[in-house]
């Protein structure tokens, strides 16, 4: 086995380069890709204007008749509205009513508990004092 440093397999140097196996888009394909994707290009465009128009009067129909149904449900609704608003209002007035009822007895009940509560006080003061005079009296005559 020897080793041949002398050997080369590539070009020499000095030498040019070959470049011919270097990658070039083909001239005449992008033409026609060109052309092509102008020509789709203005079919959609011109697809999209003849929706357009032709849509518009359909658009405008759909917006009349939304405006028609808007002004039936307003005539509809009035009526409705104000019978709530009349029921409403009569609820209102009851619950005002309940309100003050339920507020007059609670106070009621109130005064009542501190007139118990002073009576029950008292009650309790003057059983303290009776307790207390009968114990001095029975440990008195007791000694």
């Amino acid at each position: 086995m020897t080793d041949d440093a002398t050997k080369t397999t590539g070009p020499e140097m000095g030498s040019q380069a070959d470049d011919s196996f270097a990658w070039t888009e083909p001239e005449s394909r992008t033409g026609e890709a060109s052309a092509k994707a102008r020509e789709w290009l203005s079919q959609l465009q011109s697809m999209i204007e003849q929706l357009a128009t032709t849509a518009a009067p359909v658009a405008r129909e759909i917006g009349a008749k939304a405006a028609e149904l808007a002004a039936l449900a307003g005539e509809k609704a009035g009526p409705v509205a104000q019978k709530a608003a009349e029921v409403t209002g009569k609820a209102g007035e009851k619950l005002a009513v309940k309100g003050r009822d339920i507020a007059a007895e609670l106070r009621r009940d109130a005064a009542a508990a501190k007139t118990n509560t002073e009576t029950a006080t008292d009650i309790a003061e003057s059983t303290a004092t009776e307790s207390t005079t009968s114990d001095d009296r029975t440990t008195t005559g007791v000694a």
